[in-house]
């Protein structure tokens, strides 16, 4: 008898354990359940439905912009840096970029430099945008950026000078690929997007926020979409008027252009191609329903102006070429070129010798009616 009542005590017990058991499994499932819910909540409930982007495209289409970058600078650090930031030139250049036709430039901002001077880099913003809106210039500012042409981390101080002969040689990335996927930087990573985007999310001088270039490029990967979901929430929580996007850049069938285009407000995309596929990429973003712009185009090897920009305006995209001036980033030069390598007779981007003097004449009338063309 005693023995039997142990048994059955002990059988109790076991099924009292798996039944707490279970319960406590079901607990975690539901726990882990509402952390998916409220990222997805915070980066995509937020999103902006189709007609709310579409009210604020038809206000502030056509977009006719380039990506800056002054003469003097070879990389984001030179541009922003309390040293080297330099008013003069950025007047000057935008000045140009008003009498080419473009009404708007996407401009790189770095980890770093907030890190080391964060009242000062939104004083330099501040004094930036205040040069662009007088050239009547409205700005896309970017937060992240995973392109490492130079080979090294984000650092602070003077910069390495321009290899002769190479594209972009001194490009480094931000905030820098060991800081992508070390969650014990995410906290200051999260003060730094919400102190920009918080600080100018009313100013109208703001067009949009392009929140992260290029992400997985410098074979990232997919490692970096934690940080472009965590980016998109951070922003969203700070409420601002413009809208968000991440341009989908890569032709991998990964799965990241698509979360990107479902995280983004406005489809954005960077289009490096022949005319063939380029018009399938513009059929593909514009198929989505959304407003949609190309934020980064132009490399003359394979496509000129006059190969894109009526398929453009046929369907409404607004675009960025890279870039405006030929400056410390050598980007005339074509990727891949090496040291010594001479300045080839067809620039690979840039519209502007360094003293103002347009490259091709014709590109410049082109983009000075493109607007025009958009109205037809």
């Amino acid at each position: 008898m005693i023995l039997m009542l142990h048994l059955q005590s002990k059988r109790f017990e076991m099924s009292t354990f798996r039944r707490h058991w279970r319960f406590a499994l079901m607990r975690v499932g539901l726990f882990a359940l509402a952390l998916i819910s409220t990222r997805t909540c915070l980066a995509e409930d937020a999103r902006w439905s189709k007609e709310k982007a579409w009210n604020w495209y038809n206000k502030v289409s056509p977009i006719v912009g380039c990506n800056y970058l002054p003469r003097t600078a070879v990389n984001m650090t030179e541009m922003w840096q309390r040293e080297s930031f330099d008013p003069t030139v950025i007047d000057q250049e935008l000045g140009w970029a008003r009498k080419v036709g473009f009404n708007s430039v996407r401009v790189f901002l770095p980890y770093v430099v907030w890190k080391d001077d964060p009242k000062g880099l939104k004083k330099r913003i501040d004094r930036f945008l205040e040069i662009a809106n007088r050239h009547q210039i409205r700005t896309m500012l970017i937060l992240f950026c995973d392109c490492a042409f130079a080979g090294k981390e984000p650092y602070l101080g003077r910069q390495a000078a321009p290899v002769p002969g190479v594209h972009n040689s001194g490009w480094v990335p931000s905030p820098g690929l060991t800081l992508v996927t070390d969650r014990n930087v995410w906290p200051d990573l999260e003060k730094y997007v919400k102190d920009i985007v918080g600080t100018f999310r009313q100013d109208d001088r703001v067009l949009i926020w392009d929140l992260y270039n290029e992400p997985g490029n410098s074979n990232m990967e997919l490692k970096s979409l934690p940080l472009v979901e965590a980016t998109f929430a951070w922003a969203r929580q700070v409420a601002p008027q413009q809208p968000l996007t991440v341009g989908a850049w890569s032709n991998r069938t990964d799965g990241m252009s698509e979360r990107l285009v479902e995280l983004s407000d406005v489809v954005s995309f960077h289009a490096y191609n022949r005319p063939a596929d380029m018009k399938k990429k513009v059929a593909h973003f514009t198929s989505l329903g959304r407003p949609t712009i190309c934020t980064e185009c132009l490399i003359r090897p394979a496509g000129r102006f006059e190969d894109f920009l009526p398929l453009f305006a046929q369907h409404k995209v607004s675009w960025y070429n890279w870039g405006l001036v030929a400056g410390r980033t050598q980007t005339y030069m074509p990727w891949g070129s090496k040291k010594g390598t001479p300045v080839p007779d067809v620039w690979q981007h840039d519209v502007l010798h360094a003293n103002g003097q347009p490259y091709d004449p014709k590109e410049i009338e082109l983009i000075r009616n493109f607007s025009k063309s958009w109205k037809k």
